[in-house]
């Protein structure tokens, strides 16, 4: 098994884990799409800079290390009051892949967090990668899944309603993992 850790992340390396999030999910998409692929949020990236931002300053950032070396990064929103919690980011540098880092990070965050009752994250319907990882490796499963014909009540962004009104939803898959 990789040997992999945690450390929080810092802010002098803010911008290059938000960078290396944009391509780590870029792969991915290209992986399953390649040049046709049209997912793209804002500023032509599969998830944008906004995103990630309000996920860091609204949760805990951790970056994953393999011996040392910075190999992917996740960010987490702990609820200390429900303990349930939420995966917002998990993502391993596309040249440590298959090398089970996303696992013995996952790992250690159930570690860190051992009163979780609950853990939930959400995957596009294309990235076939993670819906492995989450349900095959992690032990979640889908609970439900968010398109235009079942949409997810509130925007991923901002929290608020939302009703996809006038887009070309693709689709979401919600997993939950329970704990106790």
């Amino acid at each position: 098994m990789a040997n992999v850790t945690l450390t929080q992340l810092t802010d002098d390396d803010r911008e290059q884990f938000i960078l290396d999030n944009q391509r780590a999910f870029k792969f991915g998409a290209m992986e399953e799409f390649g040049n046709r692929d049209d997912h793209m949020e804002e500023d032509g990236e599969i998830i944008s800079r906004k995103t990630i931002e309000d996920s860091i300053d609204g949760g805990v950032a951790y970056r994953i290390r393999e011996d040392g070396r910075i190999v992917g990064g996740l960010v987490l929103t702990i609820d200390k009051e429900t303990q349930h919690n939420h995966l917002d980011l998990l993502f391993v540098t596309p040249d440590a892949h298959s090398k089970g880092i996303g696992y013995a990070a996952w790992q250690e965050v159930e570690r860190l967090y051992p009163e979780t009752l609950v853990w939930e994250t959400c995957t596009p319907y294309f990235e076939t990668r993670n819906i492995h990882f989450y349900v095959n490796k992690c032990g979640f499963h889908i609970v439900e899944f968010f398109n235009s014909h079942h949409p997810d009540p509130h925007d991923p962004e901002t929290g608020e309603e939302n009703d996809y009104a006038g887009e070309d939803f693709d689709g979401m898959f919600r997993f939950e993992k329970r704990m106790k």
